[in-house]
């Protein structure tokens, strides 16, 4: 496993690389022009000598490839992943800011998301074809079905034009104030998480089916043990290892969500700062934001492999 965990980092630095070629040389390539826009917003006389100058101060009079080549120096020699054309402010700093909003978003999702899919899918699968089996499958495809942005404004504007309350949009640290901290991030976790479990659960449901089939688990039963000790001794590990594939790969989409939920919530993580950089075109922190986001989708995928060996003992690295 050691040789096998080495080698994969080994070929996370290529995939680093070519995701940042991608990102940093297609956001330059949008329409709209930060120059343009700074020269709008600032209502500053759009001579060539300005925007020349403007150009030299913020280090874009270069061709793109050099910008590229300066960008990566940075991070590899002195781990600056550079400042905010607007602000001014470090990426680093931002990013780091911004974080622990979206790590906190992320792992209540990620906990919602778990404790509904597995007790519902475990159970719509030993229960086939009961109320309960119609009721959960009903639920997944339900949140299959509905966008969270959907979702997250239902939630939003219905309470407030039926009842008069909405809820809290205003943000509270988990140190100031950990209650309201908690009751901000409950419905946005909600949400996110029902979009998750949904299809976990679906899977989790059809792999505990096909598992229960087995001719080992038919010997347990046969064996005349409990109900229980069948399903989570024999059958659920065996079932979860297509599970957990499936939540490696939701985990980007769960990341990609929070630019969404945030925006709508008025979360201040790093996906509204991401929504704030592209309308604003702040190229160093989308391709930072870009840079780190990827970084942990490489890292998730890599658990996620090395995970398989923990499930299940006949699978062998190389």
């Amino acid at each position: 496993m050691r040789e096998y965990f080495f080698r994969r980092l080994l070929i996370l630095f290529p995939t680093i690389i070519f995701a940042t070629l991608i990102v940093f040389f297609i956001i330059r390539l949008t329409p709209g022009h930060i120059i343009d826009l700074m020269i709008t917003q600032h209502d500053v006389a759009a001579e060539e000598i300005t925007r020349e100058k403007i150009e030299a101060a913020l280090g874009l009079d270069v061709p793109i490839y050099i910008q590229y080549f300066r960008w990566m120096k940075n991070i590899f020699i002195h781990g600056d992943l550079g400042n905010s054309l607007w602000k001014g402010t470090s990426v680093m700093e931002e990013v780091l800011e911004r974080l622990p909003v979206t790590f906190e978003l992320g792992l209540f999702s990620l906990f919602f998301a778990l404790i509904l899919a597995f007790p519902v899918g475990i159970y719509s699968a030993i229960r086939q074809d009961t109320v309960g089996d119609y009721a959960g499958r009903t639920i997944a495809i339900l949140g299959i079905a509905v966008p969270t942005f959907v979702t997250g404004t239902v939630v939003i504007v219905v309470p407030g034009i039926f009842w008069g309350w909405s809820p809290p949009v205003e943000y509270v640290a988990f140190t100031e104030n950990p209650v309201e901290n908690l009751k901000m991030f409950l419905f946005p976790s909600l949400i996110l998480g029902m979009a998750l479990s949904a299809v976990t659960m679906r899977m989790t449901r059809t792999m505990m089916l096909e598992v229960l089939r087995q001719d080992y688990v038919r010997t347990a039963w046969a064996k005349g043990l409990k109900e229980l000790t069948v399903v989570r001794k024999h059958a659920l590990k065996n079932a979860l290892i297509p599970v957990i594939t499936l939540i490696g790969l939701q985990l980007p989409v769960l990341i990609g969500g929070t630019v969404i939920i945030e925006s709508i919530f008025v979360l201040p993580g790093m996906g509204l700062l991401m929504l704030e950089a592209i309308n604003q075109r702040d190229y160093p922190i989308i391709t930072g934001l870009m840079l780190f986001i990827g970084l942990v989708i490489l890292v998730i995928n890599l658990v996620v492999d090395l995970s398989y060996g923990f499930l299940d003992p006949k699978v062998r690295y190389k």
